[in-house]
């Protein structure tokens, strides 16, 4: 008896997960991935598995090791001057150890409010929209309303290593807000709310966002979105020069109330994508070693104004004696990313700003391949509602299907980020079988990047094994839906 409501159905996915695995297993030879198993993967979104860094980044890192002493110092302010070229000389930039560690400082700095002076500390309220991805962002503060403090369980604003707290900074509230026109629907083997946001009104949700900040106006410290620009995130309106209006006018709100907007852009690429001036952000927050292939770092890079302290937290303000920059310790010298992380990172923004097609061009060449071989997708009456968007802010291509959910009938089964962390999602753990590297696939979104073996040592393509990657994924959505009950 097939199931009548969507968590029998799941269920009864998750009950399938040994038969999917051995489809998965059968598919390896008949798709030629042996001599590829465990050598590709599909996006390097993650930095627990960084990809290869490209030659140009370790000869960098090999020549500051050879040549005469390299002090932290010049190699950080060479960075400042890279960002000057690329954004202009009103922006400043400070590397840290991770893009996490690079939004816990602006935080800290730019919206807790201050400890010292008499009586009791005032609480402050920051208020971010309710997409996907919200505990990065939305998990230093303590939720509002209550109603969203679920959310932040599971995931990995919590996972244990905080204790009871968590990441959450005293004193500051996070500001749920939902999007117009998004659906907030409960899906997946780990059986939470997935928010569903092609569907986004760009101006309508502004607007709420705008009435949401002026009940909270007296305790407003600032504004926080995420740095994606697809429509699987909610930002798919985008004006004549394709930014995103939502973004934008969340930019905009910022200088109207007078706070900080801060941008998390941890799985995107800076200079070829989306930039502070663009949306407005005082503060943009990039995680290097995922789509651009650095070494393990974090970038922050903000308007003069906000990076004087964020930099003085970091110890690199300028020392006791003066001067303009320095790199001692501070409260933050935690976040030290290390001289040959700052060499790497250095290195890939060079190449971004001097060679940004050499880092497009793969990037145009994987969103053609997955074109193709999705164009044979089954079943076939999903096709049509698949949303395929190249992005280089991201760094590679996004794949929505959560379009092919309409008329009240199941369609391509939708996991939960809860699956992706609790190794529950039958998509990805399909291509783990098949020996791949998976896709990052939750809330009907996959997304597909090169660079996790599918480069060569220049960072050129690779056709055959992206190609196989591809298909991989292509037949791993097939088997899940084959056992879904979604037949032809």
């Amino acid at each position: 008896m097939n199931p009548r409501y969507r968590f029998q159905w799941y269920q009864r996915i998750h009950e399938s997960t040994s038969r999917i695995h051995e489809d998965a297993r059968k598919a390896v030879a008949e798709l030629g991935l042996d001599e590829w198993r465990g050598r590709i993967g599909l996006y390097g979104g993650s930095s627990s598995c960084p990809g290869p860094l490209p030659t140009y980044v370790l000869d960098a890192i090999a020549a500051a090791n050879r040549g005469p002493l390299l002090p932290m110092r010049r190699v950080e302010d060479e960075l400042r001057e890279v960002i000057k070229d690329v954004y202009g000389d009103e922006y400043d930039a400070a590397a840290t150890n991770t893009c996490e560690a690079g939004l816990r400082v602006a935080f800290e700095t730019l919206f807790a409010p201050p400890m010292l002076r008499k009586g009791e500390a005032y609480r402050g309220r920051y208020v971010a929209p309710y997409d996907e991805d919200y505990e990065f962002f939305l998990g230093y503060g303590r939720p509002f309303p209550p109603r969203y403090k679920n959310l932040l369980i599971d995931r990995s604003s919590s996972a244990g290593e905080l204790g009871v707290e968590a990441k959450a900074l005293p004193n500051l509230d996070s500001v749920f807000v939902r999007l117009e026109g998004a659906r907030y629907e409960v899906h997946g083997i780990r059986f939470n709310t997935v928010p569903l946001l092609t569907g986004t009104d760009a101006v309508r949700s502004s607007e709420k966002i705008e009435r949401v900040a002026m009940r909270h106006a007296s305790e407003l410290v600032g504004f926080v979105s995420i740095g994606y620009d697809t429509p699987g995130y909610g930002y798919g309106e985008k004006d004549g020069n394709g930014v995103p209006i939502l973004k934008k006018r969340m930019g905009e709100l910022a200088r109207d109330f007078d706070v900080p907007y801060v941008v998390d852009s941890a799985s995107c690429c800076p200079v070829i994508g989306l930039s502070p001036g663009d949306v407005g952000a005082d503060v943009m927050v990039w995680s290097m070693d995922k789509a651009c292939r650095a070494p393990i770092c974090g970038l922050m890079v903000g308007t003069e104004e906000c990076m004087v302290p964020i930099r003085k937290g970091l110890g690199l303000g300028g020392g006791r004696e003066g001067g303009v920059s320095s790199h001692g310790k501070a409260v933050f010298s935690l976040s030290d990313a290390g001289r040959d992380s700052v060499v790497g990172l250095l290195a890939v923004l060079k190449v971004l700003r001097d060679d940004p097609e050499k880092v497009r061009r793969p990037i145009d060449q994987m969103h053609q391949i997955i074109l193709e071989e999705f164009s044979c997708f089954r079943p076939q009456r999903f096709r049509q509602d698949l949303v395929i968007t190249k992005s280089y802010t991201m760094g590679g291509t996004e794949l929505n299907y959560e379009r092919t959910w309409k008329d009240g009938d199941f369609g391509i089964p939708i996991f939960s980020l809860e699956d992706l962390y609790g190794n529950t999602n039958p998509m990805s753990s399909a291509l783990e079988e098949m020996g791949l590297y998976p896709a990052t696939i939750y809330s009907g979104n996959a997304f597909l990047g090169p660079g996790m073996g599918t480069l060569d040592e220049n960072a050129e393509l690779m056709e055959e094994p992206t190609r196989l990657a591809v298909r991989a994924l292509v037949r791993a959505m097939e088997i899940v839906c084959k056992h879904a009950g979604l037949s032809e």
